[in-house]
């Protein structure tokens, strides 16, 4: 497939014959809310017949003929997606595009947060683009006692029928959002903490789920040592039941960072089957309008991952959100990636792209009131699918499955070939 940026003058029945595809077939990949209105700087995602696109560093010893053959792909093709490229001068950790039959690999997991108006057809359109999905519906007690907070039966039943294991997802979250102290308080006992592993494993087995996904944020510093703890012994009691853990972002060690201290990389990765780190919200809710997930600091996080953890047990989260906030107050208002890209088309609001951050963003008035959008599109989404092959991680996870994100599917769909548990 083929990203297209819309230009001042452009109009879908040009672009549909420049590329020799339908005006429906655009307007259903990328959630167009017409066949009619599109604004300059729109990124569309054209489902042409082109080759999928691999990310390579280059390492020592590569010659572009050898990296040609390692992909079955040629020369031509190879200096054709390179402009400028010269095969005589290729240096160490040169990243370069290479078109290729052969998709990455990866394993995915899409998080699902249930309600009574969970609409379960979802599963069925992504039974092919998720390996792994997260019920976000247990939390547990200040004693240690996991407990459902919403229905889940349905979900668990149908994410195996769509070949998707269904992964039972805890959290330290209450009415009053992430609970420190219920982490801390858990975690620092070793009672409670045998009666969190307990009653874990035992809700998994009993409603037929597949393994567990973590999610313990703002976990006390002081924790640390105990959170691992946990893990390990959470593994044991799971046996082969698959153990998933999400850890905050962070470029460096920081033990006392009241956000990121308590995750000691090193000791998670040894202790879980899979670890996702949260490279989401670098622009975050009350905070100043800023890219989401910027390209660069996605990349520092992995960089930094890598020097305590197997790329093959790495994840990455990609956001299917935007943040509309008031560009005063920071007063912040989430969208789905479809809806904050639709909302500028609405308004007629021309799209801008910042190269360094690699992300979308709009500026728009509500009367009187100035607000920013940032938002992901399939350019951002297409520079981190890059970075997990690159890098040799294992691959993705999609918060939340329910926010309609149309060009990240059809990306996945194309390009990558998601690997499932074995049975």
């Amino acid at each position: 497939m083929t990203t297209h940026v819309v230009a001042s003058g452009d109009a879908l029945w040009s672009i549909s014959s420049r590329y020799g595809v339908s005006i429906s077939s655009i307007v259903n990949v990328n959630g167009l809310p017409s066949t009619s209105v599109i604004v300059p700087g729109l990124a569309l995602y054209i489902p042409d017949n082109t080759m999928p696109i691999r990310a390579y560093r280059i390492k020592a010893g590569d010659t572009l003929w050898k990296v040609a053959q390692e992909f079955n792909s040629s020369l031509t093709l190879i200096q054709s997606a390179n402009p400028g490229l010269n095969p005589n001068r290729l240096y160490i950790n040169q990243v370069i595009n290479i078109p290729s039959p052969k998709k990455v690999n990866m394993t995915t997991l899409g998080f699902m947060v249930p309600s009574a108006h969970t609409d379960l057809s979802i599963l069925d359109s992504l039974a092919n683009q998720l390996s792994y999905l997260a019920v976000v519906a247990y939390s547990f007690t200040n004693q240690g006692w996991a407990y459902n907070q919403t229905e889940d039966a349905a979900i668990v039943t149908k994410s195996k029928q769509a070949n998707i294991t269904p992964l039972l997802m805890i959290s330290n979250y209450s009415t009053e959002g992430f609970s420190a102290e219920l982490a801390g308080v858990v975690l620092e006992s070793p009672t409670y903490r045998k009666n969190l592993v307990a009653s874990i494993v035992k809700l998994t087995k009993d409603r037929g789920f597949g393994g567990v996904s973590i999610d313990f944020e703002f976990i006390p510093p002081a924790r640390r040592s105990d959170f691992n703890s946990f893990l390990t012994e959470l593994k044991k009691a799971l046996g082969n039941l698959f153990l998933h853990v999400n850890a905050h972002a962070k470029a460096a060690d920081l033990p006392t960072n009241r956000i990121v201290g308590a995750y000691e990389y090193s000791s998670i990765g040894k202790a879980v089957d899979l670890m996702a780190i949260m490279t989401m919200d670098y622009g975050y809710p009350g905070g100043p309008p800023e890219p989401i997930a910027p390209s660069g600091w996605v990349e520092q996080v992995i960089q930094y991952a890598l020097t305590q953890v197997n790329p093959r047990k790495l994840q990455i989260a990609f956001p299917l959100y935007g943040y509309d906030k008031v560009a005063a107050t920071n007063e912040t208002k989430s969208l789905s990636v479809l809806a904050s890209q639709n909302q500028a088309i609405s308004k007629g609001i021309m799209i801008q792209f910042d190269h360094t951050s690699k992300s979308p963003w709009y500026r728009y008035w509500s009367g009187s009131t100035e607000r920013v959008v940032w938002f992901e599109d399939i350019r951002s989404y297409t520079e981190k699918y890059k970075l997990i092959d690159m890098y040799n991680l294992a691959g993705t996870t999609f918060w939340q499955i329910g926010l309609p994100a149309p060009q990240n599917w059809a990306y996945l769909s194309k390009n990558i070939t998601v690997v499932k548990k074995a049975t």
